[in-house]
This record gives C-alpha cells, structure tokens and sequence, in this order.
C-alpha cells in the first residue's frame, strides 16, 4: 500500500475514488473519555483494605451484584478524579472472568465511556475488533448498557454509554 496520494493517483474512474472513501472507517463524532480500569480479584472482601491502602483511595463505592455479567464489582476513586478502578470478582465458576481468573488475577480491561454505542462498535468493527457482547444493562451504572470488544491487538475493551439508551 503507497501513500494516500499514491492509492489516489492509481484510482482510474471517480466511482474508485467514492468507493475508497465509503470503505473508510469513521471516527465516532465525539472522543471516548477512560472511564475505568477493570481489575479482577478472587475476593473483592479479602482484598479492598489493601487495595484502599496501597493506592490511597479517596472513597469506595458499594459493591454492585450483576447477575447479566455474573460478577460483582467495587469501584476505587481517586482525589485528583479521573478514572477509578473496578475490582471485579466472579460470581460463580460460569462468570467470563472465572476463566481469567483461572490464569492469575490482574489488569483485565479498559473502559471507555462512549455518547453512541452502536456507532463505537462499528468502528470497533472496522479497526478488526471483534464483538464479544452485545450491549446489555449494567446494575453498576443504572442501567446504561455496554458492550465488550477484543482489539485487533487482543486488548479487551468495555464500552458504556454516556447516557442511558431509550432502547433496552
């Protein structure tokens, strides 16, 4: 593949050109802000005071119950604000992240508040990401739906929805 000038030049009738331009992922209108990072623990109980003391943790948020995900999670915040990290722990041996688990708890995924979905996920699609859920509600954001993709570079991305969606 040459430079952009060089695909163009090669282009010999306009509908190329306007069939090129079509093929072109577009970038979601507005930028996703870094909500969270997810984290997955075996026990967010026997963890939390040392997850609180080791990074000095301004508050702590309940602890939500998602039987959709089959996980529960607790969000840290920090004073200087920004984004908070979930611990998240598997509620039961059928969870997705008992699988990870499995392998050692660490850094499980990044999550990226996005204002359209469906838009996010068709350009998650055209960059070769994969889909890995559809969206769906999530208890530990009232409601406000997400949707899971693995990057081309096998990173795993949650996306959330700035608003909650008149489609549920």
């Amino acid at each position: 593949m040459g430079t952009m000038s060089e695909v163009i030049n090669g282009l010999t009738q306009p509908s190329d050109l306007f069939v090129a331009q079509r093929q072109a992922p577009v970038a979601p209108r507005s930028e996703p802000s870094l909500h969270h990072i997810g984290y997955v623990v075996p026990s967010i109980a026997e963890g939390l005071a040392r997850w609180q003391a080791a990074l000095s943790a301004a508050s702590v948020s309940a602890v939500f119950k998602d039987e959709i995900q089959r996980a529960q999670v607790l969000f840290l915040e920090f004073s200087c604000g920004g984004p908070t990290l979930e611990l998240v722990e598997p509620m039961g041996t059928d969870s997705p992240v008992a699988r990870f688990l499995e392998k050692g708890s660490g850094l499980h995924h990044l999550c990226f508040e996005v204002d359209d979905l469906h838009e996010q996920i068709r350009y998650g699609k055209a960059q070769k990401g994969l889909l890995l859920r559809q969206p769906q509600p999530a208890v530990a954001f009232g409601g406000r739906r997400i949707a899971w993709m693995m990057t081309r570079d096998k990173l795993l991305v949650e996306y959330l929805e700035r608003r909650p969606s008149q489609i549920q």
